[in-house]
């Protein structure tokens, strides 16, 4: 955050970014004895949670339940989509950590690494069946065909007398 005074670090600026994971921690290595452990911990915590929620848009059409996710970086072989319990749309994958050189100083870490998985239960009107996934430029599109809706029979009776 950019609202911290320089004397706590440093870390001074105009602008407020409410996203920003730049934050001043005033027990930063406190919990642990090592200021790099702290950084490594909190490194991978912060890659875990970030990939962890994966984005994915969810909309239904007339004919289909469309979903979008945000997968960059990843190849198709890198993603799973699995239907489970005859109604459960799992979409799964992994992005793998960069390899970290013995010589090299890294001074921001900012794009995710891990596993992510998302659920999301059907409506009974869902072809599990007949589900198709398709992946361009980072972003999966799964399409869910929707069985018509059954349009309750109506049977004319003729009325006698």
């Amino acid at each position: 955050m950019s609202l911290i005074p320089s004397i706590f670090g440093g870390r001074r600026s105009n602008v407020f970014d409410p996203f920003s994971l730049d934050a001043w921690d005033p027990l930063e290595g406190f919990f642990t004895p090592s200021s790099a452990l702290a950084n490594a911990s909190a490194s991978t915590a912060r890659d875990v949670a970030a990939f962890t929620n994966a984005i994915v848009d969810w909309k239904e059409t007339p004919e289909a339940h469309v979903f979008k996710a945000d997968l960059p970086g990843l190849k198709k072989e890198e993603v799973k989509v699995e239907v489970e319990d005859k109604n459960i749309l799992q979409i799964s994958g992994e992005r793998s950590k960069e390899s970290e050189e013995k010589d090299d100083k890294w001074h921001r870490v900012e794009r995710a690494s891990g596993k992510f998985m998302r659920r999301f239960k059907l409506p009974e009107n869902a072809k599990m069946e007949e589900v198709k996934a398709t992946m361009e430029n980072g972003v999966l599109t799964v399409m869910v065909p929707k069985a018509p809706e059954k349009k309750p029979e109506v049977k004319s009776i003729d009325i006698s007398g």
